[in-house]
């Protein structure tokens, strides 16, 4: 237990002043005036940055323009290429009938009545060596075809997406986040994930009973976004199979991109082990990067869409330049969500509250999720709160009483909690799942909650009753 004594806040000189002022713009603007996503958010990017020349050293005002124009290009760097190429391999998809002829894979070996689980269970095992955004971008366009080829049950679909791959994206090894936090607790990696799987199971069953309760209650319809309409999305979905591309070429994007990644990840992992896999590593390294995988994935996604639609070589190229346009303004969306919440981190909001969670008298685990959940909120990158947890929480692991494995299952879940207008992951949600902002609220942002909470009570659970101290 920690026993250090609480500092006294000075309020009036702390980061929080500009965590509140922030809050207060972004919701004026976004809320109240209703302004678009992208101006909203920069101009509350702004804010802060000239929040930041009162409150922080060394932030010249000059830094409060400069600083979202890198934050923003940073963000930029990281989802620009992945969501142009998502909106390619999402249009491709969803008018090739490849999204489709996938469902209806699925629907035939579960059943109509448990689409629900094969989106569940696709966006879990996929979010696994990949990226939660890149399994994103790959099955919300099934989800949407989903819609389509039911009529009904949107809400569910697309809450149960961002389930599978959040829920994997904060627990499970070799996903990057978890992994990291691994190796900065000196984990045994393997008892990491088997305690990972054993987590997540029960909190993808939470995932998915809150979507079907919020099914009930509110019903997302089906709206034009990534360049394809409903009404595309309804005349494909009423084809007969016959006339859909094959099963093979229809998973050939979601493979390849997944293969691709994943390499990468099989190869990082087990070189140590299996030195031979050195030999392949420039390969892995080039075509695992998920801004090349996901080009490959597009490329072969546009052929079957020009193959399927008998496009001529103009009426493809026209085609694929309204998708990346598409595209352009949920990347830009997307990356000014990532500068705002830098902005905020540039405030020393995070190391802030961290470091006054530090001194209070309660459990390790708790204490970790404490500090991982208050970080995410404030900041809202959920890899930054599990890496600042990690740190600060990695000299004390020796006082824990149980197997450190489960300090990693708490710092996961507490990152993972309340993503809100501060998070590039709920801009994502929302532009491609083609919802509103209460929606992604009322959907996303409470799914998120419910993860981290859970995942927090069943860590204490399997703590308590298999410590493997």
């Amino acid at each position: 237990m920690l026993s250090m004594p609480l500092q006294v806040v000075d309020f009036a000189h702390s980061p929080l002043i500009t965590f509140l002022i922030g809050l207060l713009t972004v919701v004026a603007l976004l809320v109240w005036l209703d302004l678009p996503a992208f101006i909203g958010l920069i101009l509350s990017a702004f804010t802060v940055g000239v929040v930041n020349t009162i409150f922080v050293d060394d932030f010249a005002p000059a830094d409060a323009g400069s600083q979202v124009a890198t934050a923003f290009g940073d963000n930029m760097a990281g989802i620009g290429i992945p969501i142009l190429m998502a909106a390619v391999i999402g249009k491709s998809m969803l008018e090739s009938g490849a999204a489709q002829r996938i469902i209806r894979g699925f629907q035939n070996v579960l059943g109509k009545e448990n689409s629900d689980v094969s989106l569940l269970g696709s966006s879990s095992f996929l979010a696994i060596p990949v990226f939660f955004d890149s399994v994103f971008y790959l099955i919300a366009p099934l989800a949407r075809s989903m819609r389509a080829r039911l009529g009904r049950d949107y809400t569910l679909f697309i809450v149960v997406v961002g389930a599978g791959a959040a829920t994997a994206h904060v627990f499970v090894p070799p996903t990057p986040g978890p992994l990291a936090v691994s190796a900065e607790l000196g984990t045994d990696l393997g008892t990491t994930i088997a305690l990972g799987i054993a987590t997540a199971i029960p909190v993808l069953f939470v995932g998915l009973l809150y979507g079907r309760w919020i099914n009930a209650r509110l019903d997302i319809p089906l709206r034009d976004t990534m360049s394809t309409t409903t009404e595309e999305l309804e005349e494909v979905a009423n084809k007969s199979t016959s006339n859909l591309p094959g099963i093979l070429e229809s998973s050939a994007p979601v493979l390849l991109a997944v293969v691709l990644i994943a390499s990468l990840t099989v190869v990082d992992g087990f070189q140590e082990a299996i030195p031979a896999l050195g030999t392949i590593e420039p390969v892995a390294v080039f075509l695992g990067n998920k801004n090349v995988a996901l080009t490959v994935a597009a490329i072969a996604a546009a052929y079957t869409f020009m193959r399927q639609n008998d496009l001529s070589r103009s009426e493809w190229s026209d085609e694929l330049t309204e998708a990346l346009k598409s595209g352009g303004n949920i990347a830009a969306i997307t990356a000014a969500g990532g500068a705002f919440g830098a902005l905020l981190a540039a405030s020393g909001i995070g190391d802030y509250l961290a470091n006054g969670l530090e001194g209070i008298g309660i459990g390790l685990l708790i204490t970790a999720w404490l500090i991982a959940a208050i970080v995410r909120i404030a900041q809202g990158s959920a890899t930054a709160a599990m890496l600042t947890a990690a740190g600060i929480m990695a000299p004390l692991t020796g006082q824990l009483q149980v197997h450190p494995a489960y300090m990693v299952m708490v710092i996961g879940a507490g990152a993972n909690i309340f993503s809100w207008y501060n998070d590039s992951g709920f801009w994502l949600v929302k532009e491609i799942g083609g919802l509103t902002q209460v929606e992604t609220l009322k959907t996303w942002t409470v799914l998120t909650t419910l993860i981290s909470v859970s995942g927090l009570l069943i860590s204490l659970i399997l703590s308590t009753l298999v410590p493997l101290a």
